[in-house]
């Protein structure tokens, strides 16, 4: 069975409004329902689970009536961080399978990727996507110096962060640490290896006002 768990916790505030960053429009539906249809088209069996904060969950009910939005999923109460989202969306999850996390503000995260994921969990239980690193990169000192990295050897992480079920609830039966910042940096604790797949440079995280204008011309150029 393969699932994904797609965290919503965001609340907007590097987006300067008051309007939670996954609800904000693009397309004329909000920017959570295209990530949800990403993941029903790539694969129509997947059990998707949302997690949103509580205070939220009304407004959600609200814009899918409103939306006709008919993608079954079910909803789960976000947590203080990331981590404890998580870790209250993995209680939905009792079967055995392969369990996708995904950033809700991702809408983009192409079916190849998605796939593939899943496919390679299956085989190694622990994979994350990644795209190379275009720019140049400097590391800061901590004498307040800086110098120049070999780009080569660094890669950028997206989502869905795919494991095997067992696996990712056995990580996060744990208490949270600060250096958790994503799903493989708590399965890493464990001692297991993360192994990494090609992602889609489309797949962008929306959480400034030009990532939203990135993403409206992004789906205006059917990506």
């Amino acid at each position: 069975m393969n699932y994904a768990l797609i965290v919503a916790g965001g609340k907007g505030v590097r987006m300067g409004g008051e309007l939670p960053k996954q609800f904000l429009p693009i397309g004329g539906k909000p920017v959570l329902m295209h990530t949800l249809e990403a993941f029903r088209a790539a694969d129509p069996s997947v059990a998707l689970v949302l997690v949103l904060p509580r205070d939220q969950q009304a407004f959600w009910r609200q814009l899918c009536q409103q939306h006709s939005f008919g993608v079954p999923h079910v909803v789960a109460d976000g947590g203080e961080t990331r981590f404890h989202s998580v870790q209250n969306g993995l209680k939905h999850i009792s079967a055995p399978g392969i369990v996708a996390v995904h950033d809700g503000v991702r809408p983009f995260v192409s079916a190849e990727v998605i796939t593939t994921c899943l496919a390679q969990a299956q085989e190694r239980g622990a994979v994350v996507p990644v795209v190379s690193v275009h720019e140049t990169v400097r590391q800061l000192l901590d004498d307040g110096r800086s110098i120049t990295v070999d780009r080569e050897t660094y890669r950028l992480v997206q989502t869905p962060q795919t494991f095997d079920v067992g696996l990712l609830k056995a990580a996060y039966n744990r208490p949270y640490e600060s250096r958790f910042t994503d799903d493989a940096s708590v399965v890493e604790a464990m001692g297991v290896e993360v192994h990494l797949v090609a992602g889609n440079r489309e797949n962008i995280k929306i959480t400034t006002p030009f990532d939203l204008t990135v993403a409206t011309a992004l789906l205006n150029a059917n990506v």
